[in-house]
């Protein structure tokens, strides 16, 4: 499948189907992917459905350059990661196509950003170059093209001033930030807002104590008056994102379906409902993995929405000596 047709999957089978036939051009072109394939003996065309495809550990873009052998990268994604820890790097060799991919994954759930006043507290992103939500962030805020719209830094009271008169406007505002960034806010400057769609990305990045989502929630919906708090599940490694209403459900685009593996056991699945550890297929990572095994932990539920619970703690994470090359 071309990965222009991505967009247009509009069924489980149709997407089954694109999903094999990735795995096995991903096992062709990208010598990595395809070493770790052959040490799990998980080889075309032995792998007939989606739960045979082998997801490599989301650790390996830490160590190693995955990518098609014949593509150049247009840039070089990276983590923000914490202090001492060596960041993930994404080789993206087409940023038309993550454009594509966050643009109508966007549109999907919220409409047009034309509708929009987007302002962006991402202060741990924005002091550092090669973040791909930076990347998206600045897209959105340009396809807003609303004079209000923009990055917002400063103290507590003038972000709460600006984000109050943007609030008072004549359109919705999507207030998008990090959590701890918009947890300081909610407390230094509480507020009453009535016309603000406010969304967290995640993560304290090493600034705080990590919060249970409910608490989060809870914390911030007191400090800016709102009923509920949207989030974005995205990484540096995919080129798609998930987004919750409010619901601590996440739900993917057609072109991104997320499985959960049992925690002993790499190569199982867990059954709905029961916690395992997150494994993302992003048909938007044409040319370097879309079978990405990642550190959180979740829960799949029969709606094919899915909820994010938390990390693995490195200590318990199981099968590293045979996911090692």
């Amino acid at each position: 499948m071309d990965s222009r047709d991505i967009f247009s999957i509009d069924s489980t089978a149709a997407f089954n189907e694109a999903a094999l036939a990735l795995f096995e051009a991903q096992y062709r072109q990208v010598p990595l992917y395809r070493d770790f394939c052959q040490r799990l003996d998980r080889v075309p065309p032995h792998v007939r459905t989606l739960a045979d495809i082998p997801f490599l550990p989301i650790q390996f873009f830490k160590s190693h350059k995955v990518l098609y052998q014949d593509r150049k990268p247009e840039t070089v994604f990276l983590s923000s990661g914490t202090t001492g820890t060596e960041p993930s790097r994404h080789y993206v060799s087409d940023l038309a196509l993550y454009r594509r991919s966050f643009t109508v994954g966007f549109h999907r759930e919220y409409g047009a950003p034309e509708n929009y006043s987007i302002l962006a507290l991402l202060p741990s992103y924005s002091e550092r170059p090669g973040s791909s939500l930076i990347f998206m962030v600045e897209d959105l805020i340009r396809r807003s093209g609303h004079p209000e719209s923009g990055f917002i830094s400063g103290e507590a009271e003038e972000l709460a001033r600006r984000i109050q008169a943007a609030d008072a406007g004549p359109r919705p505002v999507l207030l998008i930030g990090v959590s701890f960034a918009l947890l300081d806010l909610a407390r230094q400057a509480p507020m009453q807002l009535t016309n603000t769609l406010v969304m967290e990305t995640g993560g304290m990045k090493g600034r705080r104590k990590e919060w249970v989502r409910e608490a989060l929630h809870a914390e911030l919906g007191k400090g800016f008056g709102v009923d509920r708090i949207h989030s974005e599940y995205g990484m540096t490694e995919l080129l798609s994102q998930a987004y919750s209403k409010g619901s601590g459900s996440f739900r993917t685009p057609p072109w991104m379906q997320v499985l959960m593996r049992d925690t002993e056991d790499p190569l199982a699945y867990q059954d709905f409902g029961r916690t395992g550890g997150i494994n993302v297929i992003d048909l938007a990572n044409r040319y370097s993995c879309a079978f990405i095994a990642t550190q959180d932990l979740g829960k799949a539920h029969a709606d094919g929405s899915f909820e994010v619970l938390g990390r693995f703690d490195h200590s318990d994470i199981r099968g590293c000596n045979l996911m090692a090359l």
